[in-house]
């Protein structure tokens, strides 16, 4: 099984940035896109990534199952010992599709119902968030270089929250949470993004109202509590993955504090 190490952060990261750089081939061209049966877009790009990262974990972990946000038929659940890999190869096709370059690959490792390790890259802003327990969480730009990531805490007195919303989804619950939370400034943005920007202290906090699934969640969760943050349900409970087969999450907030 698996052994949480620097090393095997790293050859995640690789991997994702192998992902990353299939999706900007299909990125700067023309491209189809197709319809789920859930009306969820879909895209070669989506596709291309998926196959990598599956290669790429069966030949790191072969002993360790797989739940891809492309694949879930063949996913029999965790490990007898608990592992799983989560994965989203493309999070915010909508953003893709749109050109608006907020979109992420997502890779977690989840073990006994809880992400301990997780990369997030951005390829199109060339961004990478990582993190995993016992190492801490890292942002890394284009030299490539960890720089180590924390959040910021809740804002200074007569300071506004600097608060993160989806680019694809309103809410009327958002507004009246919103209203009850204070002075706030508001930017919308795309995909894992959003937990990420918190992880590092550009943001204060995230509500998320309406439906996501696990693999959008994961890897970004890990990143954010290893920052110092928090990724809750609204009954202060955090979220889960220890039952995979029910995909989709309650409605969260990621707090940095």
């Amino acid at each position: 099984m698996p052994t949480i190490t620097k090393a095997l952060l790293t050859s995640i990261e690789q991997l994702a940035y192998e992902a990353g750089e299939a999706i900007m081939q299909v990125y700067h061209r023309e491209f189809d896109v197709e319809l789920k049966a859930d009306h969820s877009p879909l895209t070669e790009a989506d596709k291309a990534a998926h196959i990598i990262i599956m290669r790429g974990l069966q030949t790191l972990t072969p002993e360790v199952p797989i739940l891809s946000e492309e694949d879930t038929q063949h996913f029999s659940g965790p490990s007898a010992e608990g592992f799983y890999w989560l994965v989203d190869p493309l999070d915010g096709t909508k953003e893709f599709i749109k050109r608006n370059d907020e979109f992420t690959v997502n890779i977690a490792l989840i073990f006994k119902g809880k992400p301990v390790l997780g990369v997030v890259v951005a390829p199109a802003l060339k961004l990478t968030y990582l993190a995993a327990e016992g190492l801490g969480a890292f942002k890394a730009g284009v030299d490539g270089k960890w720089q180590k990531i924390q959040v910021s805490s809740s804002p200074l007195e007569g300071q506004p929250w600097r608060v993160l919303g989806s680019r694809s989804h309103a809410d009327a619950r958002m507004s009246r949470w919103l209203e009850a939370l204070g002075d706030y400034q508001l930017q919308p943005m795309g995909s894992s993004l959003k937990s990420c920007l918190i992880a590092e202290g550009k943001a204060d906090v995230y509500p998320r109202f309406g439906p996501t699934s696990l693999w959008d969640t994961g890897a970004a969760q890990v990143i954010v509590e290893q920052a110092g943050g928090r990724v809750v349900t609204f009954e202060n409970l955090p979220l889960s993955y220890a039952t995979p087969d029910l995909v989709l999450n309650p409605d969260f907030v990621v707090w940095g504090m």
